[in-house]
């Protein structure tokens, strides 16, 4: 029997609990960090906040304890807001642990240190965690996913042999892995589309059509790209399931939190005003900061990601932004 710990209980988190328990000889447990929702979850077996219409199944188990929570476990999926993984992890003895596979399922880029998560997690558990580390990327969204909807995505570790332990251990009828070696695109792929997500909410808030839809998420995979391979990801990731599948999905998706909040700020909505309305986390706000240092840092260029660094946080307005964009000099497309 498999043992899993996921770290993180909201929507993704859940979603991946329910989806490992369900497999035949697997038990998981899932970490709530707040006492009264994790007694909540544990009582109710349905997570009524995120995903209130599917029920935990038998062998998905909840605990605020983390060292309930690790204990014996195999894999520990990695399932929180990209700016917590430091301060979880930072909580985590090593020592009372044997040598799980880390399985990020965070995307993001953490904003004070520019760090992706697989430098998170080597920074504060150490070089064996490093070692042992594979990130959970692609287009899927947890509400499709808990409904069962056929899903594809991509685990990826410098370690091909662990990518497909991961591929096996999560691969069922409706939820299909493909195995990769390009951690570093696959991280940033997942991370920066958000960012995009966000421009291309921002076109749909301002009553943009079809054209300008299409053009920013085109014109967003060639900066993503533009930015990762500078980094040292490999050119095709950015056209696969963590790039450009999920920069697809989350551009264009009624469930994408992130191109909710560019829609909202496109309609006149204050940036506070949106965030306090929600209830999930929107990765991409945070991650167009550290998107936007980390072009400046590397010298590459990304104007989208530019202008809604300006929108967020320089208040430009979002028309102007865009006439930025469609004013710049003109370029040769594959230059």
């Amino acid at each position: 029997m498999a043992r899993f710990t996921v770290l993180g209980a909201g929507s993704w988190g859940t979603a991946l609990g329910i989806l490992l328990a369900e497999q035949e000889e697997h038990q998981v447990i899932m970490w709530e960090f707040l006492p009264d929702v994790a007694r909540q979850l544990a009582a109710e077996r349905v997570n009524r906040d995120f995903l209130p219409d599917t029920p935990f199944p038998d062998a998905l188990k909840v605990t605020n304890d983390l060292d309930e929570a690790l204990h014996g476990a195999e894999a520990v999926l990695i399932v929180v807001p990209s700016q917590f993984v430091r301060s979880v992890l930072k909580r985590i003895d090593t020592s009372r642990i044997d040598h799980p596979i880390w399985i990020n399922c965070a995307k993001g880029i953490e904003t004070e240190t520019l760090q992706r998560m697989s430098e998170v997690v080597e920074e504060t558990l150490g070089e064996d965690a490093r070692s042992r580390y594979v990130v959970l990327s692609g287009p899927s969204h947890a509400e499709e996913v808990a409904k069962k909807l056929p899903t594809t995505v991509v685990a990826a570790s410098e370690r091909i042999d662990l990518a497909r332990r991961v591929q096996n251990w999560m691969s069922s009828l409706y939820f299909r892995v493909y195995a990769a070696p390009d951690v570093i695109g696959v991280e940033l792929g997942g991370s920066l589309k958000n960012v995009i997500a966000i421009g291309t909410g921002i076109c749909d808030g301002l009553g943009y059509g079809d054209n300008t839809r299409g053009a920013l998420i085109t014109r967003g995979l060639v900066e993503i790209a533009r930015a990762g391979t500078a980094l040292g990801g490999r050119p095709e990731t950015f056209s696969g399931l963590s790039g450009m599948g999920d920069l697809i999905t989350t551009c264009t998706s009624r469930h994408s939190r992130n191109r909710y909040v560019g829609e909202q700020l496109g309609k006149g909505r204050t940036l506070d005003d949106i965030l306090q309305s929600m209830h999930m986390v929107a990765e991409g706000v945070k991650t167009t900061k550290s998107a936007w240092k980390l072009a400046q840092s590397i010298g590459v260029e990304m104007p989208i990601t530019e202008q809604v660094y300006n929108i967020i946080f320089e208040d430009k307005s979002a028309r102007e932004a865009v006439q930025s964009l469609m004013m710049r000099s003109l370029k040769v497309e594959h230059s």
